[in-house]
């Protein structure tokens, strides 16, 4: 049978069964809890991205405006770090090391000078002379105000700290030693003596040593401030050097690529990275060389002055308690202990005066010294007689030599107490001013090296958006 006309045949009945579809592929499982995270995947797009924009002028250029940016920054940066740890290291030797080595030498010397005092009063005898208590107890008082002075700017638990607590345990029992001896030299009894030994030994034996002690500590404090402030900016000038290398290739790179002479922006940071590292180079140099003269020729004259001043107090303190003894402390070779003291005492002071003199760059500084060293032969001359005199049993020619107002060992020991205190301020004023100037040369480098720094960074982006901005 056929089809009627104009009508078409129903199309053919879907199969029962549709042919399976290719399977549809699954997105990769998640990585199992706790394992680390895949960073390879995330390194190689960013390296091939890097790679792809330093195909191209304008990828490269921004490369490189960010490499000068970031490299001017570092340079400042450090900068700024290494002159605020330089300025911090000269702020401490002028301000804090220093002082307190002076005053540690003013302890010793107090303590030393009181116990002298306290022997010339001893012998001077019942009443004691006003002037002489006057300077003992002056003495006495500047001692315990430098020690708490010292106290307030010193760690406790420092070799500095431990030496303090040892002086202020020791200096009341010193005192009240010294004072039982004076009631008991009031009274007339010999046990006066008895009690001054005491109390020079326990100022001999462990005050002064640790004001010895606290002395060198803080000398060597001032030491190693002194030699962090001289210490050179090694990375900070390196990291310069790169920077003005970085932004002078830049610009000749520029120059090569466009025929362009300047770029304006490269150009100031070029100038401001400059100015940084003469700045730099100048400030430290200049520091450098001001604290080298400080140490050279201010602190180690005051090292060997005071080392001298000390001897003498020691040498006078001995001198007036080998009158006291009379002979009665004997040493290892027994000999008069005060007397072969005294000795001692006197060749180290002389040693010292001569190292002094060798130090002392004028005629202003060797003039004090020069007299010390006269009125110590004129001091040695009238010992010699003095302890002639007493062994011949005239005690009294031998005390009024020591202890006399005109023509004494006293009056020498006096006069080279003032040449050497003159001397060691004329040293104290010319280390001062050579640490001062130190401490000025590094003054506002940290503020001028992140504002320069800053400067250049802006320079350098502005200089390199320049160049992009012909690409748009």
């Amino acid at each position: 049978m056929t089809n009627p006309p104009n009508v078409r045949p129903a199309p053919p009945s879907a199969p029962q069964h549709a042919p399976a579809q290719p399977p549809v592929p699954l997105p990769p499982s998640a990585p199992p809890a706790g394992a680390a995270p895949v960073r390879r995947a995330a390194w190689a797009e960013t390296s091939e991205r890097l790679r792809a924009a330093a195909t191209t002028e304008p990828g490269r250029l921004r490369i490189i405006g960010a490499a000068l940016a970031l490299l001017v920054v570092a340079f400042g940066a450090v900068t700024a770090w290494e002159a605020s740890d330089r300025f911090t290291a000269a702020d401490d030797v002028v301000n804090r090391s220093q002082p307190l080595s002076v005053d540690a030498a003013d302890i010793y010397r107090s303590l030393a000078d009181a116990d002298t005092a306290a022997a010339s009063g001893f012998l001077a005898g019942a009443p004691e002379p006003a002037d002489v208590r006057k300077t003992y107890s002056t003495d006495i008082a500047t001692a315990s105000g430098l020690l708490i002075t010292a106290a307030t700017h010193t760690d406790g638990a420092s070799e500095s700290g431990r030496q303090i607590a040892t002086l202020n345990e020791g200096l009341p029992r010193y005192t009240g030693l010294i004072e039982q001896a004076r009631a008991y030299n009031r009274q007339g009894l010999p046990l006066g003596g008895a009690y001054l030994r005491y109390a020079n030994q326990l100022m001999t034996n462990e005050l002064l040593p640790a004001a010895e002690k606290l002395y060198a500590a803080e000398t060597d404090r001032l030491v190693t401030d002194n030699d962090d402030a001289r210490l050179w900016p090694y990375v900070s000038t390196a990291l310069g050097a790169l920077a003005f290398g970085g932004l002078f290739w830049a610009q000749r790179r520029n120059y090569l690529r466009t025929n362009r002479v300047f770029n304006h922006g490269l150009l100031a940071a070029t100038a401001a990275s400059t100015v940084l590292l003469l700045w730099l180079a100048a400030a430290q140099t200049v520091a450098r060389s001001e604290l080298d003269n400080a140490q050279r020729h201010g602190q180690a004259s005051l090292k060997v002055l005071n080392d001298a001043r000390i001897n003498s107090l020691k040498a006078r303190a001995n001198e007036n308690l080998t009158l006291v003894a009379r002979g009665a402390v004997l040493n290892e070779d027994n000999k008069d202990k005060y007397e072969t003291d005294y000795n001692t005492g006197m060749d180290e002071l002389s040693a010292a005066l001569s190292r002094a003199k060798g130090l002392a760059d004028n005629d202003d500084g060797r003039t004090p010294v020069t007299d010390a060293i006269a009125s110590v032969s004129e001091w040695r001359g009238l010992h010699a007689q003095a302890s002639a005199a007493d062994k011949t049993g005239d005690y009294k020619t031998a005390l009024a030599k020591v202890i006399g107002t005109k023509n004494s060992t006293g009056e020498f020991f006096r006069q080279v107490d003032a040449s050497l205190k003159l001397a060691i301020e004329l040293e104290q004023k010319e280390f001062d001013t050579y640490a001062s100037d130190g401490l000025g040369a590094l003054n506002g480098l940290a503020i001028g090296a992140g504002a320069l720094a800053l400067m250049a960074a802006v320079g350098a982006i502005l200089g390199i958006g320049r160049r992009l901005s012909e690409y748009r």
